[in-house]
């Protein structure tokens, strides 16, 4: 599985997974549980949804010519 998923990427999946857990603690809701979602794919590195448009924001991934 080839990594699609930047540096800045990451930080802004951890921070919107950090406020929707917070979101949903507050309410006392299980929507805060999607929290996993931006969460998995910060730390795997991997976005299921980039694949198909093709994107990667993972500047390692890419070679300079």
């Amino acid at each position: 599985m080839k990594h699609n998923v930047g540096k800045a990427d990451k930080i802004l999946r951890i921070v919107v997974g950090l406020v929707i857990l917070a979101i949903g603690i507050y309410y006392k809701s299980w929507w805060g549980a999607l929290a996993v979602i931006p969460f998995f794919t910060a730390f795997i590195g991997w976005c299921p949804l980039y694949l198909p448009c093709g994107i990667s924001t993972d500047k390692s991934d890419q070679t300079s010519s």
